[in-house]
């Protein structure tokens, strides 16, 4: 999937996934990496992960996470014991490597899992973040997200999302009715939305696609939707081919009782 993109088409609710039709399957049977979402926005971490461990504790590098929320990590050493502090306008922590329980603004807290160091990055529970940081963390079990801030979506309307020329579709146009309103006039221009981007907002007030994602089932691989909404209509763009479309199925949309919910694409 990393090879593909979300094209939104200006002026309607339909939704286009382009991609080489060359990706692997592999990526379906591969177990999904913890990602961390500060305001809607995917973190990226340039070495250590996020990962869940043994225990089901999520745990988190802290010094990313921390400097994104403004606050300033140190690191000291005193004989064998490591010590890393975490200090904002309104918040101080200290923590020792090995050891379950934190100093939270003068006040010792247990997390139950340890701190721990692992690819020279010192990673602590989710927890520790929310009640050190003073922010809303939540963890997404569906999606293997940690929630950190607000939950202001992003929209397909924000102006960092540009139309682009239809031109730059041309080796998409065999089905050119994706490309054309009810009216059968061809639209100015698409936005093109990447995978990273999601999740994102339909418009203003539209429905949120919190991810597309290939998973494998005894029929074939296909491509799972999570979305707000039932009844996204979806075209797959193939370079060089024509366009295959899933309109609204309702019963193959799956409540995760969440306020989400996961429509199986073929």
């Amino acid at each position: 999937m990393k090879k593909l993109l979300l094209a939104l088409l200006t002026g309607v609710i339909s939704v286009s996934l382009i991609g080489s039709g060359a990706e692997s399957a592999s990526a379906a049977g591969s177990p999904k990496q913890v990602e961390v979402l500060l305001n809607t926005i995917k973190m990226k971490f340039p070495d250590a992960k996020p990962f869940q461990d043994a225990q089901g504790s999520v745990m988190v590098p802290i010094r990313f996470v921390s400097e994104a929320l403004g606050a300033k990590v140190t690191y000291s050493k005193e004989g064998k014991v490591s010590k890393v502090g975490v200090y904002s306008k309104d918040h101080k922590v200290d923590m020792t490597i090995g050891q379950t329980s934190a100093l939270v603004d003068g006040q010792k807290k247990d997390y139950g899992t340890q701190i721990i160091l692992k690819q020279n990055r010192t990673f602590v529970p989710l927890r520790l973040v929310s009640e050190g940081l003073g922010e809303k963390v939540e963890w997404d079990k569906i999606g293997r997200w940690v929630w950190i801030g607000n939950k202001n979506f992003r929209s397909t309307d924000d102006k960092e999302f540009k139309v682009q020329p239809l031109i730059s579709f041309n080796q998409y146009m065999k089905s050119t009715y994706i490309f054309k309103n009810i009216k059968d006039e061809k639209f100015k221009g698409v936005k093109a939305i990447k995978q990273n981007d999601l999740p994102i907002r339909l418009g203003e007030n539209g429905p949120v696609i919190y991810s597309l994602e290939l998973t494998q089932r005894r029929a074939g691989t296909f491509v799972v939707m999570r979305s707000t909404q039932r009844g996204i209509p979806i075209e797959f763009l193939v370079k060089d081919d024509f366009a295959k479309g899933r309109s609204h199925v309702d019963n193959a949309f799956e409540n995760n009782g969440d306020k989400t919910g996961m429509k199986l694409l073929s």
